[in-house]
């Protein structure tokens, strides 16, 4: 009983750890995305030649 209610416990906090880094990692991939896909967009508008 013990036992079970301890490894939950001890899988809980270690998943809560996991999580939350995945979800860091997670973050920081996507607000590097998201500048690249800026900076690309941005470099795209202004070498593009303008239809006029």
């Amino acid at each position: 009983m013990y036992g079970r209610v301890i490894g939950v416990g001890t899988t809980g906090a270690g998943g809560a750890t996991l999580a939350a880094t995945g979800l860091w990692i997670n973050s920081m991939a996507m607000v590097v995305a998201a500048t690249t896909l800026v900076a690309a967009g941005v470099a795209v508008f202004k070498l593009a030649p303008r239809r006029r």
